[in-house]
């Protein structure tokens, strides 16, 4: 199994896909690890994701994670999809408990000071930052990390390929999650997918 710290450092960008057609998630994830981001999330935002987490994990180098989850019954029906990690919006004491009885690991959410002390009482020091851009940008987070040392995030919410070295800069950042991937509502083109993917691949973290 791996550690969270595996997956945050193997990519410096988590495309964070919403799959509307299970039948997609091949092509999608063959461009996404051909463009080299080998990480992948997917949110479990449609009634697809859990099937497409299962397709995508048949190509060789993907590493798939699921990402959306809000409760334990979604904790364990990703683990049973094969989700190599859960990415969650926030942090709950019942998801918490899924965690710690999980040999898959968790990146829970924060958005505040407060929950990134509740997450650190939990054993969690990976957190994604979430929503980015609307918990204050590049500033907040910059400002609790002189705070939290030891912590390392992934930024995810608002992010974009322009914005992304910027957010990469910061110590405490070890990668980011972009939606821009793979836009809402937009075709599954796996050529255009793997071209923006090596252009976030070229992206470097500041470790």
């Amino acid at each position: 199994m791996r550690d969270i710290d595996s997956v945050l450092a193997a990519a410096p960008v988590i495309p964070v896909l919403v799959i509307e057609r299970a039948e997609d998630a091949v092509p999608i994830a063959r461009a996404l690890v051909e463009g080299g981001l080998p990480v992948i999330e997917v949110t479990l935002r449609t009634p697809a994701a859990l099937e497409a987490i299962r397709e995508m994990k048949q190509i060789d180098g993907a590493i798939v994670g699921a990402g959306t989850v809000l409760n334990p019954r979604q904790y364990e029906a990703a683990l049973e999809a094969g989700a190599e990690f859960v990415v969650s919006p926030g942090l709950t004491g019942a998801v918490a408990d899924a965690a710690a009885g999980s040999p898959v690991p968790l990146l829970p959410g924060v958005a505040t000071a407060s929950e990134i002390m509740a997450a650190l009482d939990r054993g969690f020091t990976r957190l994604k930052f979430f929503p980015a851009t609307a918990a204050g940008g590049i500033p907040a987070l910059k400002a609790m990390s002189t705070v939290f040392r030891g912590v390392r995030f992934c930024p995810t919410g608002g992010i974009t390929l322009e914005t992304a070295p910027d957010w990469l800069a910061l110590p405490s950042v070890a990668c980011v999650g972009g939606s821009w991937l793979l836009p809402a509502g937009a075709a599954a083109d796996p050529r255009a997918i793997a071209e923006r993917a090596r252009q976030a691949a070229e992206l470097r973290p500041s470790r």
